[in-house]
């Protein structure tokens, strides 16, 4: 099944947290906004990094990947709490956000 993690760091980048936010189904995870930040709040974070996996294990992600990825870039700019990277993993492989420009540095 499709799980989305939200790792909480600290302003040297240093991990204080690791949440489940979401587990889905086969193929996708119903994800909102205030489930991924409220453990980055209650943590008092400095950033975050995301991290899902595609059951198939093909990391490519998927429109609604995407989608989400913009949206929570978005929220962490207003919020304060930057998303620093966004990885798809797959079988031995993954895919990066931030590697792949979706992501400003």
């Amino acid at each position: 099944r499709e799980q989305l993690l939200v790792c909480c760091l600290d302003a040297k980048n240093q991990p204080t947290a690791i949440n489940v936010v979401s587990v889905g189904n086969l193929n996708n995870s119903l994800v909102h906004p205030r489930e991924v930040f409220k453990p980055a709040i209650l943590s008092n974070s400095a950033s975050i990094i995301l991290f899902h996996n595609h059951p198939s294990g093909d990391p490519k992600p998927s429109q609604e990947d995407k989608e989400l990825t913009r949206s929570l870039n978005e929220t962490g700019i207003i919020m304060g709490i930057p998303l620093i990277d966004h990885l798809v993993i797959g079988d031995g492989i993954f895919f990066s956000f931030r590697e792949q420009g979706y992501l400003d540095k």
